[in-house]
């Protein structure tokens, strides 16, 4: 938002023309710097004459970082984290008064936060980017040039955090007690307590974990990774460092109260780790002993948006394609939570998302912001729900529309009046398969002629974990397993089972990474038909199998007769298919 007003205000004055801005613009979305730095970086204004210009603007003088040494003290307010994330750096206080050289002196969300951190009145001053580098690298020592997280030590252990930290935690039972703000805050700012968060986030990040979950119990702290959609615990911190460690997320996010324990709050913290941009979706919940916090981590460098490195079968991803590429109908994606259904949604996007197309999507919450893609962000609390963005968006003129999930039948019946009036419709929906979505449907009050005709395809699919390459090795397939599971041993084709024998690089699990397993149905002129008659999802799937669909369990079969998933894997997923 500070952006688009630099941005619209530099236009106006003339200093810079729509060309230079929208340049500006795409240079912004592609290395995620602020508009300022990405005016300066394409030369199109000195940093002299933006500074003079935002001075001028707003107010306010430009100081020389250079000639002014802040006090130590003052430097002490503002941690180093906060400093880099909103480029900043406190230079003197008077009462209660700090001036804070700045960037961007229109980020209000920046001077908020340290108003909220520090308990004093901002007064923002101008400053040049290379100035600010410097200072920051001077001041800041121990940080850097931006906010680069290291990785946990081998050698690192929770309880070199306890001497350090002298502080006076609730028992367990007194959650409901008024706590000191004050003291909250000082927990959440010292430096163990910044280093253990960091150290979290770092070695999470760097173990392509997808969530970090802080849970307090009965006298024991634990945090645990899900890594490939297994949680496995990492450390477990000296239980009365539980209110520090949140209050230190808090601190981060900019956005949450410290002092409110016991409502759930929602926040996102953004850093940099090893040069790659992390957001953090944070989700922190009041349990008996105490906040139990989920930070959900989304690496968009780690987006897979080529569809040919999801895990389709050749065949199955021509018929999405071919799907997604009609001017009209609904394209749907099934299956339960966290089997990759955001992320098939955002590659087909990334596919369409062309300069003549006009997309819009509603998705609670925007996972990932694309470029060229109009994305909005459900509200229920003021009435911004799925079914109320669609219908807006028809008044929108747009050709493909988006929606994170059918919920009711309210917002099924417009994403279905969409699709019949000329609109592409891609969504999810949470059934076990893909014929199963039809009677799901059906269920919600939709008519079958409605569902049949506006139908283009339906897929279910899961995440399944790989094999390790590094350590994988043959093995003697489990027969009572395939027969348990109900597989037939002659499906296996003689082919050779393996298994991850544990090693430094999967972290001794004999798995790294994931793959999709998927069930592709097109709904053909003989499902319509069948739609129509109302007949069961068992008929249903067995007419798709005629016509050359793969069940989720014969796409899992495929992938571990090629060595890449484990038998166990296919059982865990397919099992009960």
């Amino acid at each position: 938002m500070a952006s688009n007003l630099i941005g619209s205000t530099l236009l106006r004055s003339g200093l810079i023309t729509q060309d230079q801005l929208d340049k500006a613009i795409r240079e912004q979305g592609e290395s995620h710097l602020s508009l300022s730095a990405c005016l300066t970086k394409l030369e199109i204004l000195s940093e002299k004459e933006l500074a003079d210009f935002l001075a001028a603007h707003f107010n306010t003088t430009v100081v020389d970082l250079d000639s002014t040494t802040p006090d130590p003290c003052v430097l002490e307010l503002v941690p180093p984290d906060v400093a880099e994330r909103y480029q900043v750096l406190p230079v003197r206080r008077r009462g209660k008064e700090l001036t804070l050289a700045m960037l961007d002196p229109s980020d209000l969300m920046a001077i908020e936060d340290i108003r909220f951190i520090t308990g004093l009145d901002v007064v923002p001053v101008v400053v040049t980017g290379s100035d600010l580098k410097r200072a920051l690298t001077a001041h800041y020592p121990h940080d850097g040039s931006k906010m680069e997280l290291q990785p946990i030590q081998d050698d690192f252990e929770p309880e070199m955090f306890e001497e350090s930290m002298d502080l006076e935690v609730l028992e367990a039972g007194e959650e409901g007690e008024e706590a000191d703000i004050s003291r909250l805050i000082a927990d959440g700012r010292s430096t163990p307590i910044v280093s253990l968060v960091n150290f979290l986030i770092t070695d999470a990040v760097l173990k392509g974990a997808s969530d970090i979950h802080v849970e307090p119990y009965e006298r024991v702290l634990r945090a645990r990774f899900r890594i490939d959609g297994i949680l496995r615990e990492v450390m477990s911190p000296p239980f009365r460092l539980k209110d520090a460690i949140v209050s230190r997320v808090k601190i981060m996010t900019g956005t949450m109260d410290i002092a409110e324990r016991r409502v759930p709050q929602d926040g996102r913290i953004k850093v940099v780790v090893k040069d790659r941009l992390i957001d953090l979706r944070v989700s922190i919940i009041p349990t008996i002993y105490g906040e139990k916090c989920v930070m959900r981590i989304l690496d968009k460098s780690a987006l897979m948006l080529d569809m040919k490195d999801l895990g389709f079968e050749p065949q199955d991803l021509e018929r999405f394609e071919r799907a997604i590429a009609k001017p009209y109908g609904i394209v749907l994606v099934t299956g339960p939570t966290g089997s990759g259904k955001s992320t098939t949604l955002y590659s087909a996007l990334n596919k369409l998302n062309q300069e003549d197309t006009h997309i819009l999507t509603v998705e609670e919450p925007v996972e990932y912001n694309l470029v060229g893609i109009n994305q909005v962000q459900v509200n229920e609390e003021i009435g911004l729900t799925f079914a109320a963005a669609l219908r807006a968006f028809l008044r929108q003129s747009p050709n493909i529309i988006m929606v994170g999930e059918i919920r009711d039948s309210e917002t099924a019946e417009i994403a279905i009046r969409a699709a019949l009036t000329g609109h592409l419709v891609l969504s999810t929906i949470h059934t076990n398969d893909a014929p199963s979505t039809i009677n799901r449907l059906i269920d919600m009050g939709i008519e079958p002629f409605l569902v049949a005709s506006s139908l283009n395809l339906i897929q279910a699919q899961r995440l399944v974990r790989k094999v390790c390459e590094y350590c994988k090795t043959t093995v003697e397939p489990d027969y009572q397993l395939l027969r348990d599971a109900g597989i037939n041993p002659e499906d296996l084709d003689h082919k050779p089972v393996y298994r991850g024998e544990g090693c430094e690089e999967c972290e001794h699990t004999g798995y790294k990474g994931r793959v999709g397993i998927f069930e592709v149905m097109d709904v053909t002129p003989e499902i319509r038909e069948l739609i129509l008659k109302g007949v069961s999802s068992a008929e249903i799937r067995e007419a798709a199998k005629q016509q050359t669909m793969a069940t989720l369990r014969e796409d899992a079969m495929k992938k571990l007769k090629r060595g890449i998933i484990t038998l166990d894997e296919v059982v865990r997923e397919t099992g009960s298919m």
